[in-house]
């Protein structure tokens, strides 16, 4: 098995919760690593006590991932310590919040931070890393470069009272199910995790212990993983992988209807195929 040691990664919100431990699995490998989190005090000394390890070489960058300009800043900071970046990794996310407020006398704004953050930040991230890697060659394992994105089962399951999140997390779903299919063309991988509860700063201690008490919190070891299989030369691409309390399995995108439906869809494919050339 060829290493992973001098390879490079771009990791956002690597700080805390499933970025930091994917950060920890890519440094251990020998990966350099950026990390672009917006608590840049909690990044830089995480960056910092993994340089001590002397194993892959680790700096940290302020960003938040839904500004784009501050994602084009923090990806250009990788990229000049790097020159090359193997594997991209959108994890920065938050949860959901109270979103639509009344008042009888006037209309007020909704507020879509969790789409602006949670979806429309994820696709900043990737855009980068497919722009990125399609300026580099191939590395030793045939490859221009992957992206492993985190979706949620609420990008699957229905969750009435998470209804932007859900919102947002089924658009990174099949943003990932159908474009991570296109991109093996280009030499270029792209999937998503999507776990059910595991324990980050994005819910309450009181919640997650509620979890913890019936036995179905995810163990964040089965992300890792699935995040581990999918480096390297494996080929997968647009895949949804559901991380659960008792296991893994990849989640299958919904048949088509009939014959008819299914000849309508391969004609979409052609018809768009132009929107994606470079």
């Amino acid at each position: 098995m060829m290493s992973e040691k001098g390879k490079a990664a771009f990791v956002t919100g690597g700080a805390s919760g499933i970025g930091q431990a994917v950060v920890e699995m890519l440094v251990q490998k020998g990966v350099n690593v950026f990390i672009a989190d917006q608590n840049t005090v909690e990044a830089e000394a995480y960056a910092k006590s993994l340089n001590q390890k002397k194993q892959g070489k680790v700096m940290a960058g302020q960003v938040n991932i839904a500004i784009w300009g501050e994602q084009v800043q923090a990806f250009g900071k990788a990229i000049k310590a790097f020159g090359r970046i193997d594997y991209v990794y959108p994890i920065a996310g938050i949860g959901e919040r109270k979103w639509l407020k009344s008042d009888p006398n006037s209309w007020i704004e909704p507020d879509l931070t969790v789409v602006d953050v949670d979806l429309k930040g994820q696709l900043y991230t990737c855009s980068l890393a497919i722009q990125h890697f399609r300026r580099q060659e191939v590395n030793d394992f045939g490859f221009r470069g992957k992206i492993f994105c985190v979706a949620s089962i609420c990008g699957f399951y229905c969750i009435p009272t998470l209804p932007i999140y859900t919102a947002a997390k089924h658009g990174v779903t099949g943003f990932v199910r159908s474009y991570g299919k296109f991109l093996p063309e280009e030499k270029i991988t792209l999937n998503a995790i999507s776990p059910a509860v595991v324990r980050t700063g994005i819910s309450s201690d009181s919640f997650y212990k509620q979890i913890e008490d019936r036995n179905i919190l995810t163990p964040m070891e089965s992300l890792i993983k699935v995040f581990e299989s999918l480096m390297g030369d494996n080929d997968t691409s647009g895949e949804i992988f559901e991380c659960g309390p008792r296991g893994t399995q990849i989640r299958q995108v919904a048949e088509a209807m009939d014959a008819e439906t299914q000849v309508l869809l391969d004609m979409l494919v052609e018809r768009a195929r132009p929107l994606q050339a470079w």
